[in-house]
């Protein structure tokens, strides 16, 4: 099996007007989107909602004279704004599930992670 890291890009703005109504809205979509993936053989193995990007810290340069500087990374509209983990052989229906997410405020990307490398370093 493969992990993958489902990453949700938005405009943190939109969360931060979002009335009552439309963040459990919102919420029930990530339920709905868990349930089919664990219907559809895929496994959850990790994620999170993200505290707003202006609570972020960078660190730039090497460790012995790193600059830690307030905010994100990137300057931009759209950032970060929760992730999901997920094993799976499927990614093609695992792309196919992941549209419950789209909503038009953001978008989703999908990426594969590395895998550690195993005891005798390959």
């Amino acid at each position: 099996m493969t992990e993958y890291a489902v990453l949700l890009i938005g405009d943190e703005g939109v969360w931060e007007r979002a009335t009552p109504e439309q963040r459990t809205e919102t919420y029930g979509r990530h339920d709905q989107y868990m349930k089919a993936l664990e219907e559809r053989g895929h496994k959850i193995t990790g994620g999170a909602e993200l505290s707003h990007s202006r609570t972020a810290r960078t660190l730039r340069g090497s460790s012995a004279d790193a600059t830690v500087t307030d905010g994100p990374y990137a300057e931009t509209v759209e950032q970060l704004g929760g992730f999901y983990l997920v094993e799976t052989d499927n990614l093609d229906d695992l792309i196919e599930v992941s549209k419950i997410l789209s909503d038009g405020d953001g978008g989703i990307e999908i990426r594969a992670c590395v895998p550690p490398p195993d005891e005798d370093g390959a």
